[in-house]
C-alpha cells in the first residue's frame, strides 16, 4: 500500500499584509483576525477574497496583549483572552464590521447589562465590547459553531455563556451573553477546550475528557436540581499514586526531583465514568419557564504517558489541537436552511501521533495519524487533516465523510449503495516544505499559516536534545524574543478545488492500474470520499461546483465499479452498488468492460456478480441483440448454470432465440434441469416451434414442471414498473394446460415468489378481465390454494374470497366463463375445508324451486364450505347478505350460519316457518348432547301449537308431530 501520494492539494500562496508581527490569529466567515504581539495590543482584520486575496478592513485596539482568540460564525463575534498588568480579561467584540465603514466609536459594556433604548440606538454604528468578568482567570475558550454559545476554561471549572439575541425595538436586536452554567471539575487545569452541540472536549497536558450535556425533563420539585453532581466511584481505576496531599507527605523534598507518571488508559462510553474526575453542574441563569436543566454524560477519557527513553525524559510530550468537528446531513433544496448535525468527531494530537474519534451512538477511534516528525499544531476539516511540523505542512486524508455517510444512509454497505470503509488506511497526500511553521488555522478552502524563521532555520537546524528527568527545570521554555527572530510571514495558502484535486487523484490512480491493484482502489476511494465530503458540506447548494461535484461523484462510483469488476479482489461484490450509484446503464457498463472482438478476454467475479444481479432484477432496460448475445457468451464461459435464469430476464427480450437454444443445448449435456427444459420450451414458443415445445414439456411430469417454475418464476410472470405481467408462456398454458398454470402459481405463492394480490392481478390480466370481474381461473387458483396452504391468515382470506364469488354468481345468476378444473365432489374428497353436505340441507333443496338448477355446482360448493369447520362464520355473514330466506338456497345458508353460531332456536324457527317438514330431520342431525332438551322445550310445543292453530289442513305438521 502506498503511504504517500505526492499530490498537490495546496495551490496559490499569498502573504497577508500585516503591519505588526502576528502572535495569534483566527478566521471568521469571510475574514481573518490577526492579533499582534504584547507590544501592539491591536487586532487587524482582513477580508479574504477569491484565491486567497486579502483586503485590509481595519483594526481595533484591545485592552491588553491577546493570549487566545476565537471567532463564532453564529453571532459573528470575536472573543479574546487578554492580559494586562498580569491580570487576564475575557472580552467579546460585537458589531466589529462597522469599523470598515470608517467608524471608530466603541461601546464597552458588562455582560448582561440592561441597555436603555436611547443608549442602545448608538450600537448600530459602533463596535460593542462586552466584558465578561470571571472569578478565576480564563485559560482557554471555544465557541459552538451551531448556536454561538461560549465555553471558557478556568482552573477546576468550565463556564458556559449562552448567546442571546435581545430585542431592543423593532429595528434593533443586540447580541449579549448570559452566564448559564458552570461545570466544576476537581483537580483539572484545562489546557484547551472544544465546544460543539453541547459536547465538550477538555485536554490537559496528558489527559483528554469528552463530556456531553444532556437536557433532562423539568420535575415539579426543582429545588435540588440547580446543582447536580456526577462523580466516579472511588478506586474504580488504579491511578498509581495515593490520594494523599503531596504537601503532607514526609518525602515531599525527595519527590520534587521526580515526576510521578500515571499509567495510560482509554475508557469509552459508559466506562469513561470510571476516570475519577467528578463533574458538578451549577446553574447560574435566572430561572424561567424555559430554563434548561442538564446532566452530564461521560463519552471518553484517555490518559497518555510521557515519552520516556534510557537517556531521559521528553518534557515536550503534551497534547495539543483538540477540536470537535460537526459533519452535517447532505443538503437538499427543501431543507437548505435546516442543517442537521449528522455526526460529530473529536481530534487531538500528541507531538508524534494524532487521534480521530467518532462521537456517535458508538464512541470509537476511527483513525490514528503517525507524523514523520514532531508536530507543532494540527487542524481538522471534513476533507483533510493539516499538520505543521518544524519544517513541513503535511496533508492527511480523513474518514469523517465515510463515517457520517453510514449514519445518514441505512442502505450503505448493501447491494444498493456503498462507501469506502472507515478503516481505510490513512495516507499522506502532501508534505510541503516551509521554514519555521508555528501556527495554522483553516477556513473554507484556505489555510492560514504563520512562519517564523529562527537563525537555526536558516543556517541548519540543530538536533533537539533530550532534557534530563527533572521537575525543577521549567517544563515550558518560552521562545526567543521576537526581536531576535529575523523573519516572519503570515501566509494564506489556497487549497485547490475539490474537482481539481479529484481529477489529479483519478489521473494518478492510473499509474497503479496494472501494477498495484489495491493502491489503485485506495486512491480512487480517497477521490470518492473527497467528493462525498464536499457534497455533505452545508454550503454545497451555493457552490459554483455543485453540478461538477455531482458529476464527479457519479464518475468516481463508475471508476470504483470498474476496479471491482476488472480486478480480482475479495470485495468484488462492491461492483454492483458502485455501478448503481454511478447511474450507468448495463449497456454502458458492457461497453466499458467488454473488448470488441476479443475472444480470449477473461471476466472477473465482480463483473459477473454485477451482471447476474442486474439481469435478475426487473429492469426496464432492454439490451440490444448484439449485447444480449455477448452476455450469453460471457455466462456460457464463466457460469453456464446461470444461463436459463439470464435468458428469462426482461433485459434479454431482444436476443436471438435460436442462438439461446444452442447455448442451452450445450449446457444441458453438462447440467440438465427442469428450469433449463422449461426455458427451452419458452424459447420454442418464441420461435413458434410447437413440436419442440411439446417435446420439452413431455420430458417431465406435470407436478415436476409445476415445481420447476419455482426455480424461475419469470418464465410465467415478469414485473413492469412494479406490476406483475403474464408472459407468452403463461398465455399459452392458459389455453392449453390451465391446470399446470394454476398448480405452478400455487407453488409460487407457497414459496413466497408471488403475493395473493399479485396472483389475483396476474389472472385478471391473463383472462383480460375487468378490474371488478373475477375469472374462473382465479377461482380455480383459490380453490387449489385451499388444498395446500397452511397459513391461517391466508386461508381465511381465500375462504372469504371464494365464498364471495359463489354468492355473487348465485345471486346474479352468472355462470363461470370456463369450466372449473375441479367439481364439488373433487373438492370435498381432497380438501378438508369443503365438508360433507348434511342430509337436512339436501332435504330442503329437494323440495325447493328448480330455478337454481343451472348453478348447482356453486350452490353445492357454498353449502359444503359452510358445512366444514374452517370458515369464520362471523366474518362471512356480510358476504352472505345477498342470499335471502325467500328461496331454498337462502334458507339453507341462513340455517347453516345459525347452526355454526350455536343459535339452534333461531334455526328451528326459520325451518318451522319456511320448511317445517325438514325441522325434525334437522333436529335429528343437529340437536344432540346438551341441545337435546330443545326437542321437548322448543320443537314439540311449537309443533303442537302450530297444528292446533292451523287444524288438520297442514299434513306436514301432523306427520312431523307424529
Amino acid at each position: 500500500m502506498v503511504q504517500l501520494y505526492n499530490l498537490h492539494p495546496f495551490g496559490s500562496q499569498r502573504v497577508v499584509p500585516c503591519k505588526q508581527e502576528p502572535a495569534h490569529f483566527c478566521c471568521g466567515q469571510d475574514v481573518l483576525f490577526v492579533a499582534g504581539t504584547a507590544a501592539s495590543c491591536r487586532v487587524e482584520v482582513f477580508a479574504v477574497r477569491e484565491q486567497g486575496r486579502c483586503e485590509a478592513l481595519g483594526s481595533f485596539a484591545t485592552l491588553g496583549a491577546v493570549l487566545r482568540m476565537a471567532h463564532s460564525s453564529a453571532g459573528d463575534y470575536l472573543v479574546t483572552i487578554e492580559e494586562k498588568s498580569k491580570a487576564t480579561f475575557l472580552r467579546a467584540y460585537m458589531n466589529w464590521r462597522c469599523m470598515s465603514s470608517g467608524s471608530s466609536r466603541v461601546c464597552v459594556r458588562m455582560v448582561g447589562h440592561k441597555m436603555e433604548e436611547s443608549y442602545s440606538e448608538t450600537l448600530k454604528e459602533q463596535m460593542s465590547v462586552v466584558e465578561m468578568p470571571l472569578s478565576d482567570p480564563p485559560l482557554c475558550i471555544s465557541c459552538c459553531p451551531v448556536n454561538g454559545d461560549l465555553l471558557v476554561g478556568c482552573k477546576n471549572k468550565l463556564v458556559m455563556f449562552c448567546l442571546k439575541y435581545r430585542v431592543i425595538n423593532q429595528n434593533l436586536t443586540v447580541l449579549d451573553f448570559e452566564r448559564s452554567l458552570i461545570l466544576h471539575i476537581d483537580n483539572l487545569i484545562p489546557a484547551e477546550v472544544a465546544f460543539c452541540a453541547r459536547h465538550i472536549a477538555i485536554t490537559t497536558e496528558l489527559d483528554v475528557l469528552i463530556l456531553k450535556l444532556e437536557l433532562v425533563q423539568q420535575n415539579a420539585d426543582m429545588t435540588e436540581q440547580c446543582t447536580q453532581g456526577v462523580s466516579a466511584p472511588e478506586n474504580a481505576v488504579d491511578r498509581g499514586v495515593k490520594d494523599e496531599s503531596p504537601s503532607t507527605h514526609p518525602l515531599q523534598l525527595e519527590l520534587d526531583e521526580f515526576i510521578i507518571c500515571q499509567k495510560p488508559m482509554e475508557l469509552l462510553g459508559e466506562e469513561s465514568k470510571l476516570c475519577e474526575i467528578p463533574v458538578t453542574l451549577e446553574s447560574t441563569e435566572l430561572p424561567t419557564e424555559d430554563t434548561k436543566h442538564f446532566q452530564v454524560q461521560y463519552l471518553l477519557f484517555r490518559r497518555f504517558a510521557p515519552d520516556q527513553s534510557p537517556f531521559g525524559f521528553c518534557e515536550e510530550t503534551k497534547l495539543h489541537s483538540v477540536q470537535l468537528l460537526p459533519v452535517y446531513q447532505t443538503a437538499y433544496e427543501e431543507t437548505e436552511n435546516k442543517r442537521k448535525i449528522l455526526s460529530l468527531f473529536c481530534f487531538f494530537s500528541l507531538p508524534h501521533v494524532g487521534y480521530l474519534y467518532s462521537l456517535g451512538k458508538l464512541i470509537e477511534l476511527i483513525s490514528t495519524y503517525q507524523y514523520s516528525e514532531k508536530s507543532e499544531q494540527a487542524v481538522l476539516t471534513p476533507q483533510f487533516l493539516h499538520v505543521i511540523t518544524s519544517q513541513n505542512l503535511q496533508c492527511f486524508t480523513v474518514r469523517c465523510s465515510a463515517a457520517a455517510a453510514r449514519g445518514e444512509d441505512p442502505y450503505i454497505d448493501t447491494t444498493v449503495r456503498a462507501c469506502p470503509p472507515v478503516t481505510l488506511d490513512v495516507c499522506t497526500l502532501r508534505m510541503q516544505l516551509f521554514i519555521g511553521p508555528r501556527a495554522i488555522c483553516h477556513f473554507k478552502n484556505h489555510i492560514i499559516l504563520l512562519t517564523k524563521a529562527d537563525t537555526e532555520d536558516i543556517t541548519g537546524r540543530k538536533k533537539p536534545t533530550r532534557r534530563m528527568l527533572s521537575r525543577k527545570a521549567d517544563s515550558i521554555k518560552s521562545r526567543a524574543n521576537s526581536e531576535s527572530e529575523p523573519g516572519w510571514n503570515l501566509y494564506i495558502i489556497n487549497t485547490v478545488s475539490t474537482i481539481q484535486l479529484y481529477r489529479e487523484m483519478v489521473e494518478y490512480s492510473r499509474t497503479y492500474e496494472n501494477v498495484k491493484t489495491e493502491s489503485c482502489i485506495h486512491l480512487l476511494s480517497e477521490a470518492h470520499l473527497l467528493v462525498r465530503a464536499a457534497i455533505m458540506d452545508p454550503y454545497f447548494l451555493k457552490s459554483d461546483e455543485k453540478e461538477d461535484l455531482v458529476k464527479a461523484f457519479r464518475e468516481s462510483c463508475a471508476f470504483l465499479g470498474d476496479c471491482y469488476s476488472r480486478f480480482d479482489t475479495k470485495d468484488y461484490h462492491l461492483a454492483l452498488p458502485y455501478y448503481r450509484m454511478s447511474g450507468l446503464s448495463m449497456t454502458e457498463v458492457l461497453k466499458r468492460l467488454v473488448s470488441e472482438g476479443d475472444e480470449i478476454q477473461t471476466y472477473e467475479r465482480g463483473f459477473i456478480f454485477y451482471l447476474t444481479h442486474s439481469l435478475n432484477e426487473d429492469s426496464n432496460e432492454e439490451l440490444s441483440k448484439e449485447s444480449g448475445n455477448k452476455v450469453l457468451q460471457i455466462f456460457y464461459l464463466t457460469d453456464p448454470g446461470q444461463l436459463p435464469h439470464i435468458l428469462c430476464s426482461p433485459s434479454m427480450r431482444n436476443i436471438c432465440p435460436l442462438t439461446a437454444v444452442k447455448y442451452l443445448q450445450k449446457v444441458e449435456k453438462m447440467m440438465p434441469s427442469v428450469v433449463l427444459t422449461l426455458t427451452k420450451a419458452f424459447l420454442a414458443l418464441k420461435m413458434g416451434d410447437l413440436t419442440m415445445y411439446e417435446h420439452e414439456m413431455d420430458s417431465y411430469k406435470e407436478t415436476t414442471l409445476a415445481c420447476g417454475f419455482i426455480g424461475q418464476p419469470r418464465l410465467l410472470q415478469q414485473r413492469k414498473e412494479g406490476i406483475v405481467v403474464p408472459t407468452e408462456f403463461a398465455v399459452h398454458l392458459k389455453e392449453m394446460q390451465p391446470g399446470l398454470l394454476v398448480a405452478a402459481t400455487v407453488a409460487l405463492h407457497e414459496n413466497s415468489k408471488i403475493e395473493l394480490e399479485e396472483a389475483e392481478n396476474f389472472f385478471k390480466m391473463l383472462c383480460n378481465s375487468s378490474e371488478n370481474a373475477i375469472p374462473q381461473l382465479l377461482v380455480d387458483f383459490w380453490e387449489a390454494l385451499l388444498l395446500v396452504s397452511s397459513q391461517e391468515e391466508i386461508l381465511q382470506e381465500v375462504l372469504l374470497r371464494v365464498t364471495s364469488q359463489y354468492v355473487w354468481r348465485i345471486s346474479s345468476k352468472q355462470l363461470p366463463e370456463t369450466k372449473p378444473l375441479k367439481t364439488t365432489e373433487d373438492l370435498i374428497n381432497s380438501c378438508s375445508h369443503f365438508g360433507l353436505i348434511v342430509p337436512w340441507v339436501t332435504s330442503i333443496m329437494s323440495v325447493g324451486c328448480s330455478s337454481h338448477k343451472d348453478y348447482h355446482e356453486d350452490i353445492s360448493r357454498l353449502q359444503s364450505l359452510l358445512c366444514s369447520q374452517s370458515i369464520n362464520i362471523a366474518s362471512a355473514l356480510p358476504v352472505l347478505e345477498p342470499l335471502t330466506e325467500t328461496d331454498s338456497v337462502g334458507l339453507t345458508i341462513r340455517v347453516l350460519c345459525n347452526t355454526r353460531l350455536g343459535k339452534y332456536e333461531a334455526a328451528l324457527d326459520q325451518l318451522l316457518r319456511r320448511c317445517p317438514d325438514a325441522a325434525v330431520f334437522y333436529a335429528q342431525h343437529e340437536l344432540k348432547g346438551d341441545n337435546q332438551a330443545l326437542w321437548w322445550n322448543k320443537l314439540l310445543p311449537e309443533l303442537c301449537e302450530r297444528t292446533r292453530l292451523t287444524g288438520n289442513d297442514v299434513p306436514v305438521l301432523i306427520s312431523s308431530l307424529k
